[in-house]
């Protein structure tokens, strides 16, 4: 079969075509034939050997979001069969079988779902790392209710855009925070009902209009850094913050002052120690649902890729300029 593999850790000049033996399929595990993919921030972290800890062993196929069709079923696994259309966050990491940047991937059968029969492929591909990380902050850790309201950062971004529409689909009234109008203006047509340009109001300043000063029932912060220590300063007294990244240092007296829950959200655990890998299925399934039913949909960029252009698709996300999920196509499908 055809890989995009990487031998070495660098920029996205590593990738290169190469051909693998077709893994065989082992118990409890499908076979997927891979018809598309998409790029995560942890995917480009992994390329740039940024994440050691985390990373397959060399040479590697990387990429953890899948979508494809079910070629063969492992002994011991049910609920799957050949010819099934599916989709999944299964690889790309250490702890995995393989990466999805090949024509076919070795997946855990736990972590696998099938795909929203309303999306296509590559609409597929761009659901499942992101998808997973906002329902186990909003829906899992914060138990977001009807009637709260939520602060979301970077609401066009891979997580953000999902967990602005999942905190609707909850019941709460939803405003997001996002650095153009343009993006502000594809939040709203995702479902946002308040906007919030950051460049342009403070913190304070959107707390007191859009709520009167008390401050927000939950925020989701999604960038990390010293915007974690803005979402604190946003959160309502007795509040909840959820956070995707948290590798960095912050005062906490603000959550003690104000009587703040704190969530870190890392998805990639399952897949990294083997353990309740059932929930990352459950999650998929519960959000394929959500997707036919009309209340979610995936935002992806205007660019699309093949597997081939996996350097160009990485650049594109590592540029900033993307909106929504950078996404790739295999062109043997």
């Amino acid at each position: 079969m055809k890989a995009q593999v990487i031998h070495s850790f660098g920029d996205p000049s590593v990738f290169q075509t190469a051909e693998l033996p077709k893994p065989e399929v082992i118990p409890g595990h499908v076979l997927i034939r891979v018809a598309a993919s998409s790029v995560n921030p942890v995917d480009t972290k992994i390329r740039k050997g940024l994440l050691a800890g985390i990373a397959p062993e060399l040479p590697a196929v990387l990429h953890g979001d899948v979508a494809g069709v079910v070629e063969e079923v492992g002994d011991g696994v049910t609920g799957f069969q050949p010819g099934d259309e599916v989709y999944a966050c299964a690889g790309g990491i250490k702890g995995t079988a393989g990466g999805a940047l090949a024509d076919y991937m070795l997946a855990d059968a736990a972590l696998v779902a099938h795909k929203p029969q309303q999306l296509s492929m590559q609409e597929a591909a761009a659901l499942p790392l992101v998808a997973i990380t906002a329902w186990e902050g909003l829906i899992q850790r914060a138990a977001v209710k009807p009637g709260q309201h939520v602060l979301v950062h970077g609401a066009t971004g891979g997580v953000g855009h999902i967990a602005l529409q999942l905190a609707k689909w909850a019941g709460a009234t939803v405003s997001v925070t996002a650095s153009s109008e343009d993006k502000l203006a594809v939040a709203r047509d995702l479902g946002a009902d308040h906007l919030i340009n950051y460049r342009e109001q403070s913190v304070a300043e959107y707390v007191e209009r859009l709520t009167d000063g008390e401050g927000f029932d939950l925020v989701f912060d999604t960038v990390g850094g010293e915007n974690l220590d803005r979402s604190f300063q946003a959160a309502k007294r007795n509040g909840s913050v959820v956070t995707i990244a948290a590798r960095s240092t912050h005062d906490l007296s603000p959550l003690h002052s104000k009587g703040l829950s704190l969530h870190v959200v890392f998805m990639l655990i399952p897949l990294l120690y083997g353990s309740h890998r059932e929930q990352h299925g459950h999650i998929l399934r519960s959000v394929a649902q959500i997707v036919d039913d009309g209340k979610l949909r995936p935002l992806l960029d205007l660019r699309s890729f093949t597997f081939a252009e996996a350097a160009e698709a990485h650049r594109h996300l590592e540029s900033g300029q993307a909106i929504g999920k950078v996404t790739l196509i295999n062109e043997r499908f």
